[in-house]
C-alpha cells in the first residue's frame, strides 16, 4: 500500500471519506489486496481512494456497506459529498481533465477555458476581479497543453451562438478568439458545433457543464459550473442524466461544417 498520508479530514467531505476508509480498513487489519476484493478493484485503486487521488463512487460505497454492515454510512457520506461545493474542487477537476480520454463541453456564456486565447482569457480574468491576473492567466493557458500532447483527448464542444456574438475583450479580441476556435475545430480530435439562438428553449439553458471520460476505474464524471465554485459529479446515475442532456442539446446544434460557416459569418460582422 501507499505510505502517503490520507488528506486532512477537515478539508472537505471527500477528504473525510478517504481518511475514514483507511481508518476502517486498518481497524479490520485488511491488506490492500483484500480491500481491493471488497471494492472490486486493485491494490492501486485502494491506495488512490485512501490518498484522495480518486473518489469513492456510489457502487463501491454500497459494496463496503454490505460487506461491513455499516448501516449505509459510506453511501450516505458519498451522497452528502456530491451535494455541495468542494473547497478542493478545481484541483480535482484539473487532475481529471489532464487524464481524460474524452471531454464533452456545453457552454452558453463564455468560450471554454481550453479554447481561450491569451487576450480573451486576460479580459475575462480582469473583469472577474482576479488579483493576480498574470498568474491566473499562466495557469489557465497551461491547461491547454492537454490538447497538444501525443495522446490528446477527443474533445466535443457545443457552443451557444450567443456567446460567439458577445465581444468579450473588444471586437478585435473576440474576432481573434473566433479564428482560434476555427483553427482548433480543424483538428481531427476536436469537434465544434453551434446551437443557434433560433432554437429557443432547450435543456442547456439552465447552465454549462462538462463530461469527462477516463480510462481508469473512475469512469465518467460530470463537472457543473456554479458562481464562486463548481461541483464534480461522480454518481453514475447523475452522470447519465448529463449524458442524456448533452445528447438533447446536441440534437439542436448545427453540423460541424455549418457551425464553422456560422462562426465565419459572425467574424465578418464583428
Amino acid at each position: 500500500m501507499s505510505f502517503r498520508e490520507s488528506p486532512d479530514p477537515k478539508s472537505s467531505m471527500w477528504a473525510l471519506i478517504a481518511y475514514y476508509l483507511r481508518f476502517c480498513r486498518q481497524q479490520r487489519k485488511l491488506t490492500g489486496e483484500l480491500m481491493g476484493e471488497v471494492l472490486g478493484g486493485s491494490k492501486a485503486t485502494v491506495s488512490r481512494l485512501e490518498t484522495g487521488d480518486m473518489r469513492l463512487d456510489e457502487t463501491r460505497a454500497k459494496a463496503i456497506d454490505r460487506k461491513w454492515q455499516t448501516g449505509g454510512i459510506f453511501s450516505l457520506l458519498v451522497w452528502y459529498a456530491t451535494l455541495g461545493h468542494d473547497p478542493d474542487w478545481f484541483k480535482q477537476y484539473l487532475d481529471l481533465e489532464a487524464r481524460a480520454k474524452v471531454i464533452r463541453i456545453w457552454e452558453l456564456s463564455l468560450v471554454p477555458g481550453l479554447f481561450q486565447t491569451a487576450d480573451y482569457a486576460r479580459a475575462g480574468l480582469a473583469s472577474g476581479g482576479v488579483k493576480d491576473v498574470d498568474a491566473a492567466l499562466e495557469h489557465r493557458l497551461a491547461r491547454q497543453a492537454v490538447l497538444d500532447k501525443e495522446d490528446a483527448p477527443v474533445l466535443w464542444a457545443l457552443l451557444s451562438e450567443s456567446l460567439l456574438e458577445s465581444p468579450c475583450g473588444g471586437r478585435d479580441v473576440m474576432r481573434a478568439q473566433l479564428a482560434h476556435i476555427l483553427d482548433l475545430s480543424e483538428r481531427p480530435n476536436i469537434g465544434v458545433r453551434v446551437v443557434p439562438k433560433t432554437v429557443g428553449h432547450h435543456p442547456g439553458l439552465d447552465g454549462a457543464f462538462m463530461i469527462l471520460r477516463l480510462a481508469d476505474p473512475f469512469g465518467e464524471v460530470a463537472y457543473v459550473e456554479a458562481p464562486g465554485g463548481g461541483r464534480l459529479v461522480p454518481n453514475a446515475d447523475e452522470v447519465t442524466s448529463f449524458d442524456l442532456r448533452y445528447e438533447r442539446i446536441g440534437s439542436q446544434a448545427l453540423p460541424e461544417s455549418a457551425s464553422r460557416d456560422m462562426i465565419k459569418q459572425i467574424m465578418e460582422v464583428m
